[in-house]
């Protein structure tokens, strides 16, 4: 299995060969083979931190937290680290996605941006498509997305990617291999954006306070999406000190030097990022509890809130 390390510089090797958008697709795909399901994953590394995290949202389904827990044997308690887990070959992180989270970062490789929150709002956008329709239709020389329609519950409940011939690869448990014919694949879709070569990767520039502009708005917009508090001004593409703030917080909680520098590290963790969870928040009441007492608890552990009650 290849690290996300080792997929980075392979999709990197293509690109420079000069490769079309389709067959670095599906080279991606295939270097992607095993890497890990997790729902409401988006291209997040595979870590314990990330998968508890993960799982811990209010929209995952119960039984789906419970997987993504589960098969992870730091989280599970088996082992004490990722040491000898099939998902960190060669110590090295893979990224984990669910099934419309695995198809955008093929895409998103390429510089196509697939828009919908699940395979249902990604179908239904016509805006992603050049051509959609029932899979009998589909031209099976053309890489493209595929769905399955739940007649039942009458929306799309899983989406893979075509790869030619009538063979497809779809995270589903992990990253594997398909066919058309199997699992009842019932429509296709051609993103729009497919023809040429793939895009080199654009390399923005390390920004700072006191820097200004597009790249400054993109930085700020991201936090803002991860929860982040830039104030009144929001996006408004200057860098000043709670965008600096807001930057140091991300980084710390990301595992970064805490610098309120946004470099190529710091933008590679905003793009992952996923919003964090609302800290937890307690009351503490101590009956009969004197004022300067209470005073001095307050003082040792703000911000803590505490009331006296007499």
């Amino acid at each position: 299995m290849n690290s996300a390390k080792q997929v980075n510089s392979l999709v990197e090797e293509w690109k420079k060969k000069g490769l079309s958008k389709s067959e670095v697709v599906v080279k991606t795909a295939e270097a992607e083979l095993g890497w890990p399901y997790v729902w409401g994953a988006t291209g997040q590394e595979c870590t314990p931190s990330k998968r508890k995290a993960l799982a811990n949202r209010g929209a995952c389904p119960e039984a789906e937290s419970v997987v993504a827990i589960k098969k992870c044997q730091v989280l599970n308690g088996s082992k004490s680290s990722c040491n000898g887990c099939k998902y960190y070959p060669e110590c090295q992180v893979v990224l984990v996605d669910d099934c419309q989270g695995f198809v955008k970062q093929l895409h998103k490789r390429v510089g196509i941006i697939l828009s919908g929150g699940g395979a249902t709002s990604m179908w239904n956008n016509n805006a992603n498509w050049t051509e959609k329709g029932p899979i009998t239709d589909m031209p099976t020389d053309k890489v493209c997305c595929v769905f399955q329609w739940n007649s039942k519950k009458k929306n799309m409940q899983h989406v893979g990617e075509h790869i030619g011939g009538g063979n497809l690869i779809h995270c589903s448990g992990e990253v594997k291999r398909g066919k058309v014919t199997d699992r009842g694949w019932t429509h296709y879709a051609i993103p729009k954006g497919m023809e040429g070569v793939a895009p080199m990767p654009e390399t923005r520039p390390t920004i700072r306070k006191g820097s200004s502009g597009t790249y400054v708005m993109q930085a700020q917009t991201r936090l803002i999406e991860l929860g982040y508090d830039l104030g009144p001004s929001g996006a408004d593409g200057k860098f000043g000190t709670m965008t600096q703030t807001a930057v140091k917080d991300f980084q710390a909680r990301n595992g970064l030097t805490a610098d309120g520098v946004v470099g190529p590290k710091t933008w590679e963790a905003l793009d992952k990022g996923t919003k964090p969870a609302p800290a937890a928040t307690y009351t503490v009441t101590i009956p009969h509890l004197g004022r300067k007492t209470a005073e001095e608890l307050v003082e040792k552990y703000y911000p803590a809130t505490m009331t006296e009650e007499k």
